[in-house]
């Protein structure tokens, strides 16, 4: 067998608020949680369970690959959401996308802080 991406945890501040963040965003549904996981589970399969660790949560980078239409309805769901966003991970360019890699691509930060980007085209 091939490895392949299962899942990761991600520190959240409040699991339930960050699951729900990324249910809506990404368009996917809720998945079976059980001890101290909220769980969200893409359409690939890759499981991401949030959890609420005792210590001070350190910002990740999670980056999201979705096709054109999500792209666009996530973009705008941040825009009504009021989510600060940037074209870069520098963050120099707030409310702008870019057009890397001959697709699209935008960052911005979750609930618990952590920085998020989609992108339409993959890198390699």
């Amino acid at each position: 067998m091939s490895a392949t991406f299962n899942h990761t945890i991600i520190a959240a501040k409040d699991r339930e608020e960050s699951a729900r963040f990324f249910r809506e965003l990404l368009e996917v549904k809720a998945a079976p949680s059980w001890g101290p996981f909220v769980n969200v589970q893409l359409t690939d399969g890759v499981l991401l369970q949030f959890a609420e660790p005792p210590v001070d949560i350190q910002m990740q980078h999670y980056a999201f690959l979705v096709d054109d239409e999500l792209f666009d309805r996530a973009h705008q769901r941040l825009r009504d959401g009021g989510v600060v966003h940037w074209a870069d991970p520098q963050m120099r360019r707030p409310g702008e996308i870019n057009h890397e890699h001959g697709g699209r691509g935008v960052y911005f930060k979750d609930p618990a802080g952590h920085a998020i980007e989609l992108i339409t085209r993959p890198y390699l």
